[in-house]
Order: structure tokens, then C-alpha cells, then sequence
């Protein structure tokens, strides 16, 4: 099948590449003509495991290809998906405009039947406006042109967005169009060979299950952050907590893990959004605006514990401190809304240097930051340790886990550690003359 995505970002690049990779003809398209250089050259211009041979490999079997024009898009093929940005408004309502941008350029060079499919995560009702706005464009050419609008949101994880394209737990698809239904059941079939793994329902409902599965999975995280922040009062420990809830089959373990919050592009934005969402339509959800509040808190904790432990807010001034991790997650270079990014902006406003190392995020916070006397992005995680006052986790990258405790007390002016992931054994570390701040855990 001839596939066209616009937007070859994130979303849009992994679905490409995906889709490119079981057979179909994918032209991707971006109006940054930098990145389609990049692209054409086989470069990605994102970190993420897998992606960059699976670009790779379709670019020189001329299945997957990149234009920065929108009437080559829609010239290639009747299937167009929509996967660009949907940044946050001021007031957490998601930006529609280049969604719209595209569902007009679409239909400003549209010759026969399409099938637009919104791939960008979208509030509910997002489908109606593009309808209407491809309509509109439609009478104003004097054509009457057949035209779907679907959802398919999307549910690919950062650092694993290629195998969870490529072995989905479900596909959802919102439509009530048979053509679009027969289309999309063609689409996925090369990734429904075991079990049938495509849901089918109403447009609104599709687009609705996209951001009450991202706020359902954030609010796992807000609440064992809470019960963590409760287990350092009452003297438990958190992790003895978390396995004592995830043994109960109901609940289970994932996204129970305590930590100094939850960032990235995805659940920040789609929480927001859908509370602004609840008041447009008249129904207040306190329990959504809990859920940001909790874990914005949550990411001030790291600063909080360090400034104590060093005697206070003022103690920080002209002290050095190691960071271990930048992006928000492992396996990713993102930084949006990282935890890191809070501690930093609060250890440079207290007058404290960084010294930062992350495997593949650094020139991430070199672009974000620029170059800065109060920052040094190290070449290894022990040279970050040199001269620092203490050690600060965001991020539980796998070379973390298992660090020479020896080698880093030999850099760091004293055995502090600051664990915002909880990544060592208290007790152990503790009696090797450590003071091991982490969370959750007395």
C-alpha cells in the first residue's frame, strides 16, 4: 500500500519506518528541510533503538522516502496520516494548528478519495474539526471529493517505540466507515498474523482511550510517589511496598515504581490536556489536576533532600554536584520535562556548578542550555564524580546500576548520593560509610 505521513518527527518516523519495513511505500513528509536532508542521507535525527537501521535499510530498498512538499504526499497515495506536534496552550489545551495546517493541505491537493488518518495524540472532537476544515477547502475549490477522517492514535513508548510498533498490545482505530475500516484492516494485517490485535470503535472513543491510557499510567506513578513521600514518615520502605502491591495480580508491577517523577513529551502534555478538556465540557476532575500537581512536587524532591542533607538552600553556593542522567527516561535523548532540567534550574538559581553525564542526552542539554560556566557535560559518569560535593540520580540508564563504589568515593569530596530512582541497597551502601539519600526508603 502507499502510505504518506506527515510529519517526520517521533511519531511520524517510527510509523513510517515501521510500516516501510513490512513491505508498504512510505513517503514521510516535514516542512524542516534540514531534517529531510538528514533523513535522505540515512541519518536520523532522533535517538532511538532500531530505528536508524530500519531507516536505513527501507531508504535503500526505495520503500521508504522524504519530501518537504505536501502535494507530493498527497500525489503518492489515497492513505495520509497525520503525526504532527501538538504543543500545550498556556492554559494545558493542545495546539491544533498544524494539525489543521495539514488537513488543509491535504485537501488543497487532493484528486480523489482519501483516507486521513490522526496519528498525533488530539483531544476528543479533533477528527470533526479536521472533517470540517477538509470540507471547507473542498467547497472552496468547487469539488466534491470522498474523504475519511479516522483515529489511530498512537502508543509507542520512548526507548522501545520500535518493537512496540512492531509487536503492539493493541491497535486502536476509530471509524464508522467501511472503505476505512477494509484500509485500515489491510494496513495492520502484517501486524496481526498471531492474534488479532486491531479494536475497532467509534471515532471520539478512540480518540479518548489515547489519553486516558497516558493519564491512568501517570496516575500509578503520582500515587506510589505519594505513598512513597508517606513511607519516609512512618519509617517503611517503599520498595518492600511496591512488591507487596504488585504481587496482587489486579494491580501488578508496572508503572508502580517511586522515583523523582515522571517527564517527557507525552504524559506532562496529554494529563493537562485532558483536564482541560473535563472543563471545557463542564465537568471539573480533580482527580487529573492531583495527578500534575503530585508529580510536580515530586520533581523538586531531588534539590529538597540535597539541600537539606548540605545544611540548607544557602550551603549550595559555589558547591560542584555530579549529575547522573539527563533524559527523562533510559534509551532516549528527550528532555522534555525531565526531572533533571528542574534540579539543574534550581542548583544554578543557588548559585551551584553541574557536572553532568547521560549516554546519549548530552548534546540534547547543549542544545537546550547552551554553553555555560555553571555546567560540564562530562566524557564518562566517573569523570562527572571529580571534585563534586555529592552525586545526584535522575535517570536509571542500565551502566548506573552497578557502578565501582570504590572509584567514585575516590572522586567525590565526600560519600553522598542523592538517588532519585533507587537504584542501590541502602543498608549496603550505608555500611560502607555512605549517606544514601533515596525515595521512599528510611
Amino acid at each position: 500500500m502507499k502510505i504518506s505521513i506527515f510529519g517526520a518527527g517521533y511519531v511520524g518516523l517510527v510509523t513510517g519506518a515501521c510500516l516501510a519495513d513490512v513491505g508498504h511505500k512510505v513517503l514521510c513528509v516535514d516542512l524542516d528541510v534540514a531534517k529531510i536532508d538528514q533523513l535522505r542521507g540515512g541519518q536520523i535525527p532522533i535517538w532511538e533503538p532500531g530505528l536508524q537501521a530500519i531507516v536505513a535499510r527501507n531508504i535503500e530498498e526505495a520503500r521508504l522516502l522524504f519530501s518537504t512538499e505536501a502535494a507530493d504526499a498527497t500525489a503518492h497515495g489515497s492513505i495520509a496520516f497525520i503525526a504532527v506536534g501538538t504543543p500545550p496552550g498556556e492554559d494545558g489545551s493542545a495546539d491544533l494548528q498544524y494539525v489543521l495546517a495539514v488537513a488543509q493541505g491535504i485537501a488543497q491537493n487532493m484528486r480523489g478519495y482519501q483516507l486521513i488518518v490522526n496519528k498525533s495524540t488530539v483531544p476528543v472532537g479533533t477528527a470533526d474539526k479536521v472533517r470540517e476544515r477538509v470540507a471547507q477547502v473542498l467547497k472552496a475549490r468547487g469539488l466534491d471529493l470522498p474523504f475519511d477522517v479516522i483515529s489511530n492514535p498512537e502508543f509507542l513508548k520512548e526507548g522501545s517505540a520500535v518493537a512496540d510498533f512492531q509487536k503492539p498490545d493493541r491497535i486502536i482505530v476509530g471509524t464508522a466507515s467501511e472503505r476505512a475500516r477494509a484500509l485500515m484492516t489491510e494496513l495492520y494485517e502484517p501486524f496481526n498474523r498471531n492474534h488479532q490485535r486491531t479494536l475497532f470503535m467509534d471515532v471520539r472513543s478512540a480518540e479518548l482511550t489515547k489519553y486516558a491510557s497516558n493519564a491512568m499510567l501517570a496516575s500509578r506513578i503520582s500515587f506510589m510517589n505519594e505513598l512513597a513521600n508517606m513511607a519516609e514518615r512512618l519509617g517503611a520502605d517503599i520498595e518492600e511496598v511496591r512488591r507487596g502491591m504488585g504481587a496482587d495480580p489486579r494491580i501488578g508491577y508496572q508503572f508502580i515504581y517511586p522515583g523523582c517523577g515522571y517527564g517527557g513529551s507525552c504524559f506532562p502534555k496529554d494529563v493537562r490536556a485532558l483536564e482541560r478538556l473535563a472543563h471545557e465540557v463542564g465537568y471539573e476532575a480533580p482527580l487529573l489536576a492531583s495527578i500534575e500537581a503530585v508529580n510536580q512536587k515530586q520533581k523538586q524532591r531531588l534539590f529538597d533532600k540535597l539541600a537539606a542533607q548540605l545544611g540548607g538552600v544557602q550551603q549550595l553556593r559555589g558547591q560542584t554536584i555530579a549529575l547522573w542522567g539527563l533524559a527523562f527516561k533510559p534509551n532516549t535523548d528527550d528532555m522534555r520535562e525531565a526531572p533533571s532540567r528542574i534540579l539543574m534550574e534550581s542548583l544554578w538559581k543557588a548559585g551551584a556548578r553541574v557536572q553532568a553525564f547521560d549516554p546519549v542526552a548530552m548534546p540534547e542539554t547543549a542544545k537546550i542550555y547552551g554553553t555555560r560556566s555553571d555546567l560540564v557535560l562530562a566524557s564518562d559518569k566517573y569523570a562527572a564524580l571529580h571534585g563534586a560535593q555529592a552525586l545526584v540520580i535522575c535517570t536509571e540508564w542500565q551502566q548506573f546500576r552497578a557502578p565501582d563504589f570504590d572509584e567514585m568515593a575516590s572522586r567525590l569530596t565526600q560519600r553522598l548520593i542523592v538517588d532519585g530512582r533507587n537504584l542501590y541497597a541502602p543498608d549496603k551502601l550505608r555500611a560502607e560509610g555512605w549517606t544514601y539519600l533515596s525515595i521512599g526508603r528510611a
